[in-house]
């Protein structure tokens, strides 16, 4: 695949041939694509994921992410300094679409209903696209990683925080929350709980009645809390 950058825009009458328009007027830079480099790299993001999801961290190699995304391998460095970078990155994507899909769940809550939303926010973790076998095999595959890998490991340990944080800033706005140290600590226990569901369920989805996990995390959490949570509509 070869990238094309058009550097000029010409009116169609210049091709014609040397015509007293095509004397004078002048050359119009067209806007340099950002977009085509950044879908470049995004293409190359998504092979590395779908190759371990398809045969583990060990099948996404240089060689087989440049043919999955249709590029040659040399290209790949253009993008990113290192194989490592590429597998830090993939993980980090895989890890932040995972919490982005329980933030948007919150537009579906009510913005004035701190219980509404915080179930909303846990609700989502058990559907798709969080609650999938394949995500939970490349999850797994990146996981094993952070043991010998500092990069991953730190990659591991911001998104878990980034999660955690936006949990934790749910719980703090339920009502009669006034202990930062306190909200800390339910979120690092609320999210205990969600990972134990999360790693079941997309592991034995077959295992479990439509809408059993979600009102199983949502008692759960509400125990914890000392807060009754209302199921979403959605569920």
């Amino acid at each position: 695949m070869t990238a094309v950058i058009h550097l000029y825009n010409l009116p169609p009458n210049l091709y014609a041939g040397p015509t007293e328009t095509a004397r004078t007027m002048p050359l119009q830079r067209r806007p340099y694509r950002r977009e085509a480099q950044e879908k470049r790299r995004d293409d190359l993001i998504a092979a590395a994921v779908q190759l371990v999801a398809e045969g583990g961290a060990e099948a996404a190699t240089v060689r087989a992410i440049a043919a999955r995304a249709g590029v040659t391998a040399g290209l790949i460095r253009h993008y990113f300094q290192s194989k490592e970078e590429l597998t830090q990155t993939a993980y980090r994507t895989v890890m932040d679409r995972m919490t982005q899909s329980a933030v948007e769940a919150l537009a579906a809550a009510p913005v004035d209903d701190p219980a509404a939303r915080l179930a909303a926010f846990v609700a989502a973790n058990f559907r798709p696209p969080v609650l999938d076998p394949v995500t939970l095999a490349v999850w797994a595959a990146y996981l094993h990683r952070t043991r010998s890998d500092a990069g991953m490991m730190s990659v591991h340990q911001a998104t878990y925080l980034g999660y955690r944080d936006q949990l934790q800033a749910l719980i703090a706005a339920l009502p009669g929350r006034d202990d930062a140290a306190r909200d800390r600590r339910d979120a690092i226990a609320c999210n205990a709980l969600i990972d134990g569901l999360w790693l079941e369920g997309a592991a034995l989805p077959e295992a479990f009645q439509p809408g059993e996990l979600v009102r199983i995390a949502l008692d759960g959490i509400g125990a914890i809390l000392g807060q009754s949570l209302p199921a979403p509509v959605d569920h």
